[in-house]
């Protein structure tokens, strides 16, 4: 029961990040590359996105 609540919350945490990715101002390529990071390495992936990934518009300063 206990890992398929970790794999729910790596489920959501992945959907949010790929869903950002796409709305995000960054190149196509940049996208797709981004995208596919998360797609085959879904805890790492989600952890570069957040330390390195595109950011959206509003975050920008």
């Amino acid at each position: 029961m206990e890992y398929g609540l970790l794999g729910l919350i790596v489920l959501v945490a992945d959907i949010y990040a790929i869903y950002n990715i796409l709305t995000s101002g960054a190149s196509t390529a940049a996208k797709v590359v981004w995208t596919l990071v998360v797609f085959i390495l879904p805890v790492l992936g989600f952890i570069a996105w957040l330390v390195a990934g595109p950011r959206g518009a509003s975050a920008r300063i």
